[in-house]
C-alpha cells in the first residue's frame, strides 16, 4: 500500500469550478498525499460528506460547490469503490440541496447513492450522549468536503465543524439542540465537535476554498474568491493552512484553540509541511470576518428552525407529487 503523508497538506491552486480543472486538482492532491489507495479501496463504501445546509444554488457559497462533490465522487468511482453522498442539512434534505445545486441527476447517472445521515446511534462524546448517524458510522471510509467559510459563532469553519452534520437525533434537530444545551460554554461545545470528528475519523479532508464565504457565514455571507483547494488527513493542519490563506489567526478560533488543548492534530508550534502549490500569506487579503453572535441558540430560534424545516419539506413533497401527476 502507498505511504500516506500523515501531517502534510496538499495545496492546489484552482481558479474556477471548470469540471476538468477541479477533477485534475483533486486528483493531483491525492497523488501528493500518497495516492488514492491510501484513502479508499476497491469495493469499499465511501461516504462523501459535503457541507449541505440550505437549498441555495452554487452562486451563493453556503454549500460545497457541486463540481467539487462530483469530482470527488467520480474519483472514488474510478477507483472501483462505491461513492455515497450524504448529510443532514439544517433545512431540506440532501437530495433537495443537491437538486438546487444542479447535481442530483449527474450523481445518479454516475451511480452515486444519495443518503440522509439519519438513524442515530447514541454515543458518549465529551461527557454527553450524542446521536451519530449509523449511515456514517457504517461507511468503510469518510471523505470530508467542507466549504471554507467565515462563521458568526465560531469565527470560521474549515474541517472540524463539517462532521457535525453527522449528528442525527431529535428528528434532525439535535444539532440545534446542542447549540442550545452546550452553546453557553464554548470550549465544551468545541470539545464535542472535535470528539464527533474523532469518532467518525475521516480518512481525508478536502476544503473547498475556490470561492469561499466571507462575512456572516455560514449562510448569509458574501462570495469571495480565494482560489485554492486544501487537502490533508490532519484537520488541525488543514485549518491552520486555511487561516493563512484568508489572514485569520488560529488563536482567535475556538475550535483550533480547543484542539490544541486536547492534543488533537499537529502541535501549534510545529511547522506544517505543504506540498503542491505555494502562496504568500495571506492569499486573499482583507477577507472579511463575521461579526460574532452568541453560540447558544435560544429556544425560540430552535422553534423557528423546526418550522422552517417543516415548510421546506412540505414544499418539496408537494412539488414531488405535482411532478408525478
Amino acid at each position: 500500500m502507498p505511504e500516506k503523508h500523515e501531517h502534510a497538506v496538499a495545496l492546489q491552486r484552482c481558479r474556477s469550478y471548470n469540471p476538468q480543472q477541479v477533477h485534475l486538482a483533486i486528483s493531483r492532491q491525492l497523488e501528493l498525499l500518497g495516492g488514492a489507495d491510501c484513502f479508499f479501496q476497491k469495493g469499499q463504501r465511501v461516504l462523501i460528506k459535503p457541507n449541505l445546509i440550505v437549498p441555495k444554488g452554487p452562486d451563493m457559497p453556503a454549500q460545497t460547490h457541486p463540481e467539487v462533490i462530483y469530482a470527488m465522487a467520480k474519483i472514488v468511482k474510478e477507483a472501483g469503490a462505491f461513492p455515497v453522498v450524504g448529510d443532514s442539512p439544517a433545512w431540506s434534505t440532501p437530495a433537495g440541496c443537491l437538486k438546487v445545486l444542479g447535481i442530483d441527476q449527474r450523481l445518479k447517472e454516475l451511480g452515486v447513492e444519495i443518503v440522509n445521515l439519519n438513524k442515530p446511534v447514541r454515543m458518549k462524546i465529551a461527557r454527553v450522549s450524542v446521536g451519530i448517524s449509523r449511515v456514517a458510522l457504517e461507511a468503510d471510509a469518510i471523505i470530508n468536503l467542507p466549504k471554507l467559510k467565515a462563521h458568526q459563532q465560531l469565527g470560521a469553519t474549515f474541517a472540524f465543524k463539517n462532521m457535525y452534520g453527522c449528528v442525527a437525533g431529535l428528528a434532525g434537530k439535535e444539532k440545534a439542540y446542542w447549540h442550545f444545551a452546550r452553546g453557553g460554554e464554548v470550549e465544551s461545545f468545541c470539545r464535542m465537535i472535535i470528539g464527533i470528528y474523532q469518532k467518525l475519523n475521516p480518512v481525508l479532508n478536502i476544503i473547498d476554498g475556490i470561492v469561499a464565504m466571507e462575512g456572516q457565514g455560514p449562510i448569509n455571507g458574501r462570495p469571495r474568491e480565494v482560489g485554492y483547494l486544501v487537502a490533508g488527513t490532519d484537520p488541525t493542519a488543514c485549518e491552520r493552512v486555511c487561516c493563512d490563506l484568508v489572514g485569520f489567526e488560529p488563536a482567535d478560533l475556538p475550535l483550533l484553540v480547543t484542539a490544541g488543548k486536547m492534543g488533537v492534530g499537529i502541535p501549534t508550534d510545529e511547522p506544517i509541511s505543504i506540498v503542491g502549490d505555494t502562496f504568500t500569506k495571506p492569499a486573499c487579503s482583507n477577507f472579511k470576518p463575521a461579526i460574532q453572535t452568541p453560540l447558544r441558540f435560544s429556544f425560540g430560534h430552535i422553534c423557528k428552525s423546526i418550522a422552517k424545516q417543516c415548510i421546506i419539506l412540505l414544499k418539496n413533497l408537494f412539488c414531488s407529487r405535482k411532478g408525478d401527476a
